[in-house]
């Protein structure tokens, strides 16, 4: 049977990538498995685990073999409560020992574990707690005024008092799960839903998700592995911390409200050599001017969460060495392209989402579920149980098969019959040297139906001049697809992980009087700065 973590060349590896030889690289089996014996005990000879750098610039370092013995602690722990499998156990905790203890102790436990993003106001907190019905809800700080708040779970404060608790509970327990029991609820940051529901994922789960972590993120063993995503989200959770230590990969991550100094400071400490951050996390990297006083050099790195502009992937492959690998999907798909870094046979492409994952089959296709062709508009769809399965993201597909992304299919701009792209015109806006952050949306207007707005954050010592910018875009793109409104702003709005939050923006939009351009534009209905 092949070694999927000897093989290093793209063709190969698609062929030798089936549900066996991944099944090979786990000690369970399509009967019994369990998470956190893949992750940590397995694992309890091989050294350090898991490193966090936090906000305040110290480094923590756990071993395998001490987030083996914390997460069977926490599983007594649990088990003296009669807390069990199948109940939920919430964890709004920030990296550290009590979350890596807590989330993998419930999962040990056969109970499941549900990460949730700690700068949840209590309106969001609520809607999750309401969707997952936890009996336990773990904290940073206080946990009484949270527990009269919200009836029904138990609060607990995961601080030094409660870690020294466990110490009192058995460094050994022994897990009773099925391969298929319910071990993950995770929360999607994403803005369609009206309401949060959680995508529910099994103790085999970490078996697919070896095709993102082998030919997305590139993990190998012997990595120096840094992905500073939060691991409330499928990207910190999965791809940063489930992922690598299932392979037995020390791995690093960024606990605290995000500073590029920090994170710049642990990718010079930790020597990392494979890096693994949403795209908006480089572009604060670039805009913060900070890479000439650090040393780092990359041999793989990747990108998530949304397309990444030509300019910054040209600035990461220029800093780091190393060209900014695509990795596409979605909670509730998995990764589905991948551009196979540090891999034989595959060229990374500027603007690509890359190339089917192995196992997978991605089409671009039609209103009627036909597969359009090379270059045409469409929505990106991946075979599930025989059919075609929406990812609700447009895209098109080139002579080479790579895929190219087009924005969320409810981001699409049609203007007097034109389809246009908002990641298309955002990245020619984020060319313009005085723009920093840029998002595009359709607004009303009774001649075309929709046209272009811009929403602009401008650089730091640069103002945005309208005329300035509509010049500049009409000169890269189609007449019809440069912003008729332009809008500076300090700040674009952003979804926990760390996207743009275009619903707001249209939201916005929507329920003014006015169109909310650039100083000087007069009110919605007159055309004003366009032809």
């Amino acid at each position: 049977m092949a070694d999927l973590l000897a093989i290093d060349d793209c063709a190969a590896a698609r062929e030798a990538c089936t549900s066996s030889t991944l099944w090979a690289l786990f000690d369970g089996d399509r009967e019994r498995m369990n998470l956190a014996h893949e992750c940590l005990d397995r694992h309890a000879a091989r050294g350090t685990a898991v490193s966090v750098k936090f906000a305040d610039g110290h480094l923590e370092h756990y071993g395998f073999d001490e987030l083996a013995r914390r997460a069977s602690q926490f599983a007594h722990w649990l088990e003296a409560r009669d807390i069990g499998p199948g109940e939920r156990v919430a964890v709004i905790l920030e990296p550290g020992l009590a979350f890596y203890a807590c989330l993998f102790g419930a999962i040990k436990r056969g109970a499941i574990a549900v990460p949730m993003f700690t700068l949840f106001g209590p309106d969001a907190l609520a809607l999750r707690l309401e969707d997952c019905k936890p009996r336990l809800v773990l904290v940073h700080g206080e946990a009484q005024s949270l527990a009269a708040r919200f009836a029904g779970p138990a609060f607990v404060t995961a601080d030094a008092p409660f870690l020294a608790e466990l110490d009192g509970y058995p460094a050994h327990y022994e897990p009773a799960t099925r391969a298929d029991d319910l071990a993950v609820f995770q929360y999607t940051s994403g803005t369609t839903r009206a309401l949060p529901e959680a995508v529910r994922h099994s103790q085999r789960a970490i078996v697919t998700l070896m095709v993102a972590a082998l030919y997305g993120a590139g993990l190998r063993p012997g990595d120096r592995y840094f992905c500073p995503s939060s691991p409330a989200w499928g990207h910190g959770l999965w791809h940063g911390t489930l992922a690598p230590l299932a392979l037995g990969i020390h791995t690093a991550t960024y606990a605290g409200r995000f500073d590029p100094a920090p994170v710049y400071a642990a990718l010079e400490e930790l020597a990392v050599d494979n890096l693994a951050a949403a795209a908006t996390v480089y572009r604060m990297l670039r805009a913060s001017g900070l890479e000439t006083r650090h040393r780092v050099s990359l041999r793989k790195c990747s990108f998530t969460g949304e397309p990444l502009d030509p300019d910054t992937f040209d600035w990461i492959e220029r800093t780091f060495g190393a060209p900014p690998a695509s990795m596409y999907g979605t909670t509730e798909v998995g990764v589905i392209l991948v551009d196979y870094p540090g891999m034989q046979g595959h060229e990374i492409r500027r603007g690509a989402l890359g190339k089917p994952a192995p196992g997978n089959e991605v089409a671009v296709i039609d209103e009627a579920g036909h597969e359009v062709g090379t270059d045409v508009l469409g929505e990106i769809a991946v075979k599930r149980r025989g059919e075609w399965f929406r990812v609700k993201d447009l895209g098109r597909i080139d002579a080479d098969g790579y895929f190219y992304h087009a924005g969320r299919a409810d981001d699409v701009i049609i203007s007097a019959g034109w389809t246009m792209s908002a990641v298309e015109i955002e990245n020619s806006l984020l060319s313009h040297p005085a723009v920093l952050e840029a998002a595009a949306i359709g607004v009303p207007d009774t001649l075309r139906g929709q046209v272009v707005k811009a929403f602009v954050v401008p650089r730091a010592g640069h103002t945005i001049d309208v005329a300035d910018i509509q010049r500049h875009m009409k000169a890269r793109l189609s007449q019809h697809e440069y912003p008729r409104h332009v809008e500076a702003v300090e700040a674009l709005p952003k979804t926990p992980a760390g996207k743009i939050n275009r619903k707001v923006l249209r939201d916005r939009a929507g329920s003014t009087a006015r169109v909310g351009d650039a100083p000087g534009q007069s009110s919605q209905g007159r055309k004003t700065n366009h032809e």
